[in-house]
């Protein structure tokens, strides 16, 4: 379903500034793999991300999803292939819209539009059994502005969005990272719930070492922007911190950094 291959990125070419983000990166997903993504400051994690969905053109390299070449594919039409959910809850919809009409325009996502009313009748009641599955009390409120939810409800309902047309690849940006533990609890719960439910290729960034080996088939660890740990099936579920930590030492020759991780 993704299948990435020596993707190699460099921000401020030739300055005191340079960056180099992606390092000869390969990563090959298999159809409703659920990887799990962790790695230390600056490893390239949401870079890889930026990469899949087009926000910038790799120096070298390609990117397929479901067989199609992306790589040069601009941001707005490889859109119809993903869903995307990032670490900040005030992104991923608009605010000043209610929640119905944000459901609307997800659900429209790569299809023609055309001048008819924004949100239909039967469409309203669509909406209202999806929102009930949340249990969030939201299908009482489809006509309140999505800016006036709260980060859980608000990445609850943009979950729903990135998932409303069954994307080819669903991407996760830390989207727990700015929420209170118990609120993340419950988005991650129906993350899993979502993924398993609609078969879903995804790729999920996290900083807790915990989730991403308690979520998921698969755990990536990233290094200097290229994959350093890839570990899966039951070598996942028999996974501790520690083993972790152990790995990448193994692996990179260095010692795990990234205080968030370590200390969640």
């Amino acid at each position: 379903m993704l299948k990435i291959t020596n993707l190699q990125k460099t921000f401020n070419a030739g300055t005191v500034n340079e960056k180099v983000a992606l390092n000869g990166l390969d990563l090959h997903l298999k159809d409703g793999d659920f990887v799990t993504v962790i790695g230390g400051n600056g490893a390239g994690k949401s870079t890889l991300l930026n990469a899949i969905s087009g926000v910038w053109k790799p120096d070298f390299g390609t990117v397929e999803i479901n067989g199609v070449d992306v790589t040069n594919m601009p941001e707005h039409k490889r859109a119809k292939f993903l869903g995307r959910v990032f670490q900040d809850p005030m992104k991923g919809t608009s605010p000043d819209m209610e929640i119905a009409e944000n459901l609307a325009i997800a659900a429209r996502r790569g299809t023609n539009r055309k001048l008819v009313w924004g949100v239909r009748k039967a469409e309203r009641e669509q909406y209202k059994e999806l929102l009930a599955t949340l249990d969030l009390g939201l299908e009482a409120r489809l006509s309140t502005k999505v800016g006036l939810l709260s980060g859980g409800q608000r990445q609850a309902v943009t979950l729903l969005m990135a998932t409303l047309r069954k994307p080819k690849l669903l991407l996760l940006d830390e989207h727990t990272a700015a929420l209170d533990p118990k609120t993340a609890a419950k988005v991650l719960s129906l993350t899993d719930k979502l993924v398993n439910e609609g078969n879903l290729t995804t790729l999920m960034i996290t900083h807790n070492m915990r989730d991403a080996i308690d979520h998921g088939n698969r755990l990536i660890m990233m290094h200097e922007g290229h994959v350093v740990v890839d570990v899966s099936g039951e070598d996942k579920k028999k996974l501790t911190t520690k083993d972790l930590l152990d790995l990448f030492a193994q692996a990179s020759g260095k010692e795990f950094s990234n205080d968030r991780a370590l200390l969640s």
